[in-house]
């Protein structure tokens, strides 16, 4: 039998950026280790090859008679093929590409007919589009059972159209059991929802076989970093919904006072489409589809089981999680540790030691707010491109920091810790970072 140290000696996958070199404060410089894989995962080698291939055929889709359209058409209308084969969706699904997680449902939540029940512990892309709704709340229990139980009274106390759920947490790694979910919902004649953002590039998902009506997820999660997401699901609310983006590609006719609006993934995808980003993200669909999944699972574990234990042998570590009968997670861990702002030791690990790691509050101030975490919490994520030298890096570093301080002086401007006389180089096409825009959005 092997060990963990065997599992994930090595990469499940290439990826780039794997044996980046980058400078630390002091001048020298290390392996870059990233272990943000959560936030936006690196491009596997393959998909940043494919792409160089492909850049050449680049040209418009569908309304083009040349020979490049004709290819880059092609290329983009087989993807939706490759996606909803990895996915397992059913045969009349459609499959919609956007630009995001949160672009895919903000399109669903304008085609919903009715209601939609969501739970507390959603990120911000599975809570706002429907908080802005009225959509209805319901709290998670501290167990998965309990959950289970408080939605399927909500939904037979009060029909609603759709439950929308996320797949697998950002912030604690912790998965539902999406077949038991639909069950429930399909029950009460409600529809099942999922934001896959951080279960696909963790897991195989079955859309049809777990009875998911749409399922949300990006690329640039699923190594495939150039700005494309999906919509995957039943098309009947989809077709006669608004159309999401009204411009060309979306219509069959149009006067001055007047348009016909197509039905299918057409109807939502108006103005010219990320050709490169769908063609990316089917490359890494690809090469996911065949890793053996027993090998992916194996992996994964290795890796959250080391940092898990290594973070709990320290005394001011506290691991966030919610469930106390969870029976899967991803690699996304969250902490937080006595003492230390987030925020300073994230720039503290990535100045001195070459980590990377998020801080903030990860787009899901509600969660973070029930887990008792009054400011910036630590998550460190992994995927199929990590090994446990990575693992490793990050805890000898934790350790370090918790018992000697940091080794150099560090000073905050607009808010944000920032080294100082931190002359590290950067590429020359790299522009100065303003310490205020690493804040933006979700961060505080």
């Amino acid at each position: 039998m092997s060990t963990a140290n065997e599992t994930a000696a090595c990469p499940l996958l290439p990826v780039v950026g794997g044996d980046l070199q980058v400078p630390l404060v002091d001048g020298s410089s290390t392996r870059y280790v990233n272990l943000d894989y959560a936030a936006s995962a690196p491009a596997l080698t393959s998909v940043a090859a494919h792409v160089t291939e492909v850049l050449p055929l680049y040209a418009s889709v569908h309304r083009g008679a040349g020979y490049a359209s004709q290819v880059s058409t092609a290329a983009y209308e087989h993807a939706r093929q490759v996606v909803g084969d990895f996915v397992g969706a059913r045969q009349d699904d459609l499959v919609i590409f956007t630009r995001n997680t949160t672009d895919s449902l903000n399109l669903l939540a304008s085609v919903v007919p009715g209601e939609t029940v969501v739970l507390d512990i959603e990120h911000h892309a599975n809570l706002l589009p429907w908080v802005s709704d009225s959509a209805r709340i319901v709290k998670a229990g501290d167990t998965v059972e309990d959950t289970l139980r408080r939605v399927d009274a909500e939904l037979g106390s009060h029909r609603a159209a759709l439950l929308a759920v996320t797949g697998a947490s950002n912030v604690t790694g912790e998965t539902l059991p999406l077949r038991r979910l639909a069950t429930i919902a399909h029950r009460h004649g409600t529809r099942l929802a999922v934001d896959a953002a951080q279960l696909v590039p963790h897991r195989r998902v079955g859309v049809a076989f777990d009875g998911v009506d749409y399922l949300a997820f990006s690329g640039h999660k699923t190594y495939a970093p150039f700005g494309a997401g999906v919509l995957v699901g039943r098309r009947d609310w989809l077709d006669r919904g608004e159309p999401y983006l009204r411009g060309g590609g979306a219509v069959s006719t149009v006067t001055l006072e007047s348009a016909s609006w197509r039905t299918g993934p057409a109807r939502h995808e108006g103005g010219s489409p990320n050709v490169v980003g769908v063609v990316a993200l089917a490359k890494a669909i690809g090469e996911l589809s065949a890793l053996d999944p027993t090998a992916w699972a194996d992996h994964e574990a290795a890796l959250r089981d080391r940092l898990v234990t290594g973070l709990e042998s320290v005394p001011e570590v506290r691991i966030h999680r919610l469930f106390a009968d969870a029976e899967d997670t991803v690699g996304v861990v969250s902490f937080s540790v006595d003492g230390l702002d987030g925020h300073e030791l994230a720039t503290v690990l990535s100045a001195e030691w070459g980590i990377g790691v998020r801080d903030g509050r990860f787009c899901a101030h509600p969660l973070l707010e029930r887990l008792g975490v009054d400011g910036p919490a630590l998550r460190a994520s992994f995927g199929v491109g990590s090994t446990i030298d990575d693992v490793d890096a990050l805890l000898t570093a934790l350790r370090s920091v918790i018992a000697d301080g940091p080794r150099w002086t560090y000073t905050v401007v607009d808010g944000q810790f920032v080294a100082e006389n931190d002359h590290r180089p950067r590429p020359d096409w790299a522009p100065e970072l303003d310490p205020s825009l690493t804040s933006y959005g979700c961060a505080a």
